[in-house]
């Protein structure tokens, strides 16, 4: 694996794993948003979904609840948290798919997908990786297939805004305080990229939903 393609582990130490979900339920009350990003993802019955980032599978499982007809596949490049991830779906006896994978090198044949889901990933990926991510999401959609990504953007408080100068200096995270994702949609081949809504989130970040559509080639 390239230097640049080293993969960060969940809370940025693996260490910390095994604390990922009680950190993201009790501080950042995740399943909040995630249940905002699969209301706007529109999943419909019999729909293949990729979970880009899957994480310990939090938002698969959630996804499964709203439709139990959906086929709901995860990708991560982190051993660990697929571990987790596949005791929370044996544990509540719920059928999904996992696979290790980085987001930049995609193992799914193109036109795989009929929605990619993404929530809190594209912060943590380089510049170069997120445009290769960003490819590879586009590659794995079918036609018409939608991408949803909810991360960081731009900074709309003012603590948020004071605090965006030293956030830049992160490269991981800079793209995502100059408002720059939904640009690095478009340039991947997307079509009708939208910011659908955009909340503050613990006093000092924004809270972006990115959607667009794999149009026809041409």
């Amino acid at each position: 694996m390239a230097n640049h393609d080293r993969y960060i582990p969940a809370l940025g130490l693996r260490a910390l794993t095994p604390l990922y979900d009680s950190v993201l339920r009790w501080i950042f009350h995740d399943e909040e948003f995630k249940r905002s990003l699969i209301a706007l993802a529109d999943i419909q019955p019999g729909q293949r979904v990729l979970d880009l980032g899957c994480g310990t599978g939090t938002l698969m499982l959630l996804i499964k609840q709203a439709q139990p007809y959906a086929t709901v596949t995860g990708a991560d490049g982190d051993a660990d948290v697929l571990t987790i991830a596949h005791t929370k779906a044996v544990t509540d006896g719920v059928g999904l798919t996992f696979g290790q994978a980085l987001a930049s090198h995609l193992p799914y044949p193109g036109g795989t997908f009929d929605r990619i889901v993404s929530s809190l990933v594209f912060h943590h990926l380089p510049s170069a990786i997120k445009r290769a991510a960003l490819r590879e999401a586009h590659r794995v959609l079918c036609v018409g297939g939608e991408l949803h990504i909810l991360d960081f953007g731009a900074p709309h408080t003012v603590m948020g805004k004071l605090l965006a100068p030293v956030v830049r200096h992160a490269e991981q995270a800079k793209d995502n305080v100059d408002g720059l994702i939904p640009v690095m949609v478009h340039e991947a081949g997307f079509v009708d990229v939208t910011v659908l809504h955009q909340k503050p989130f613990i006093g000092v970040a924004t809270l972006t939903h990115v959607r667009a559509r794999k149009g026809v080639s041409v």
